[in-house]
């Protein structure tokens, strides 16, 4: 009986496709096509494996390849499919006009075919276009008849596609119910196994992405394990792409990962930025200026968030909350005013409004923290999520406890530690924590104090958030160090230090007396003292002041204390 002779690599690479061995499916189908030119249905199988295995411009070469070939075959509704599937990868990657080019080609071409699952297909870019220009009723409408083909024909791809679609539509218009079920139901097809690879990735990472949009980083966070999970049997397969590495990259931020959440931005700058889609890449940079400011690389944070305006993502908030942290305050202030004013999507508002609250702190303007506070309180109602509802306690027990009300403060400052907890969100937590003990400390609770705020340096010091760490250590006092004042109670010490009443420092600083009064609190607290003498007297005697008082605003304005000893 005569051997089978040994497996070519046409055949090798199909039994690899259907094992899901995408990175053996593609080399072997490729080493095919180079002996001989594949079929039009192995040309799509290859372009699929390609896809996968993240050699895009490859995969939409081979893709035109098989249009071509169908076309040249007289298979006109194989051609119109790949004509799809070139629109839809590019008009996903930004390239919304080639995108277009080859979805009007598709739709051109089954124009005599009547009634078709093509026409669905086709129907997608369209809707995605339609999301582009702000059309959001038009592209409900274009997602529900493609859902509708879908049903019509038995295409679950086609159907769960144009479903999640218009769930994203319905969530973005206020809709959330509503679109939270479409995008349930969508997953459903997913996690049952009814789904093609590339339309399973293709909903893994939009739902992903709209978890995000409702600040739902719980469900993103589960969703982006089940899709670790689902990639694991695949080999070679590529899962991540674009925008939804860069949310992976926010959840392992999120939820105290630095380290893999840097690889993750990096490896998502690099891929974003190869596909010349440049507002993904901005989008990575700006995550990575996150990462590298979060633990003290301030250089390296200021060269990312550089490269994200480059690529046309506003490095704000992150840059102005870098310009606090390197001491440079008015120049934060100046670029928070105008973020917080400009930002209208609820995510970019709501973060732009907490970093309004910290710059402001800083500055000592209590005023305009208590506003942003207070708006920001307002959008966390409206939007009824946790990630929201911890910021705006956080934010409002900040504000209280600078305004000299620590028992109001610790009272919302208690809620944002359980919030943050719950999410499991360790940094977040721990910055909240810092104001529990700093709260318990104005109450005269110094032991319970003391132990959240050790409990925050612990958190701190196993995140490596260098910059925390010493604003904790010159907070509260390090062997060595003095508290930490703001750039305003510095002014305030001083002018204290030289004889200034509360009227007379509001007329120098061109603020209220209810602010100096404020001011006043803080300082007392910070430095453990309970008088004016006991703070001039501290002020000399650990430097935080010069010996000569003639021209007190000159030499301190935004310096910081000098350590004493």
């Amino acid at each position: 009986m005569a051997s089978r002779p040994p497996a070519g690599p046409l055949e090798r690479g199909l039994e690899a496709f259907a094992r899901r061995e995408w990175g053996e499916a593609y080399t072997q189908l490729t080493l095919a096509d180079e002996a001989a030119p594949l079929s039009p249905p192995d040309l799509e199988r290859l372009a699929m494996a390609a896809h996968l295995t993240g050699q895009d411009a490859h995969g939409l070469d081979l893709l035109a390849r098989a249009h071509q070939a169908f076309l040249h075959a007289g298979d006109i509704a194989r051609a119109a499919r790949c004509a799809f599937w070139m629109a839809f990868a590019l008009a996903s990657s930004g390239d919304r006009a080639r995108g277009s080019g080859w979805a009007a080609r598709g739709q051109r071409l089954i124009e005599g075919f009547g009634d078709s699952v093509e026409q669905g297909y086709l129907l997608l870019p369209v809707a995605l276009g339609q999301v582009a220009a702000g059309d959001l009723d038009g592209a409900e409408a274009s997602f529900a008849e493609a859902a509708r083909v879908g049903e019509r024909f038995h295409d679950p791809d086609l159907t769960t596609l144009a479903r999640q679609g218009r769930g994203r539509v319905l969530i973005r218009r206020g809709e959330a119910a509503r679109g939270v079920a479409l995008l349930d139901e969508a997953m459903v097809a997913v996690t049952a196994g009814e789904l093609s690879p590339i339309i399973a990735g293709t909903v893994y990472c939009s739902v992903i992405s709209a978890c995000f949009e409702r600040f739902d980083l719980r469900r993103a966070h589960e969703w982006t394990e089940a899709l670790d999970h689902w990639c694991a049997g695949q080999g070679g397969l590529v899962p991540y792409r674009g925008q939804c590495l860069v949310y992976r990259a926010e959840v392992m931020a999120f939820r105290g990962g630095w380290r893999d959440a840097l690889a993750a931005a990096e490896q998502a700058s690099r891929r974003c930025e190869s596909s010349a889609n440049r507002s993904l890449a901005g989008a990575a940079f700006y995550q990575l200026g996150q990462l590298h400011r979060l633990r003290g690389a301030f250089d390296e944070a200021e060269a990312a968030y550089r490269r994200a305006s480059d690529a046309g993502r506003s490095p704000q908030p992150g840059l102005a909350l870098l310009r606090l942290a390197q001491g440079r305050t008015d120049a934060a202030c100046a670029a928070i005013s105008r973020v917080a004013e400009e930002a209208s999507e609820p995510r970019t508002r709501a973060t732009a409004l907490a970093a309004s609250v910290e710059v402001f702190l800083e500055a000592g303007d209590l005023d305009r923290a208590r506003a942003a506070s207070d708006l920001l309180a307002e959008l966390a109602t409206r939007l009824d999520a946790q990630v929201p509802a911890a910021m705006a306690a956080h934010a409002g027990g900040a504000v209280r406890l600078a305004e000299g009300d620590p028992a109001a403060a610790l009272a919302a400052l208690r809620g944002a530690v359980r919030l943050w907890r719950d999410l499991e969100a360790p940094y977040e937590a721990a910055r909240s924590t810092v104001l529990v003990g700093l709260a318990c400390r104005a109450l005269g609770d110094t032991d319970t104090g003391d132990l959240e705020l050790d409990a925050a340096r612990r958190a701190f010091e196993a995140l490596d958030a260098r910059p925390d760490l010493a604003r904790l250590d010159r907070r509260v006092g390090a062997p060595g160090g003095a508290p930490d004042l703001t750039g305003r109670e510095l002014q305030v010490l001083e002018l204290v230090a030289s004889g200034r009443t509360n009227r007379g420092i509001a007329r120098e600083l061109g603020i209220s007396e209810k602010t100096v009064a404020r001011h006043l609190s803080n300082i007392f607290v910070k430095l453990d003292l309970t008088s004016r003498a006991a703070a001039t007297a501290y002020a000399f005697q650990h430097q935080l002041v010069p010996i000569d008082p003639g021209g007190p605003l000159h030499k301190t304005t935004h310096r910081p204390p000098r350590r004493a000893g």
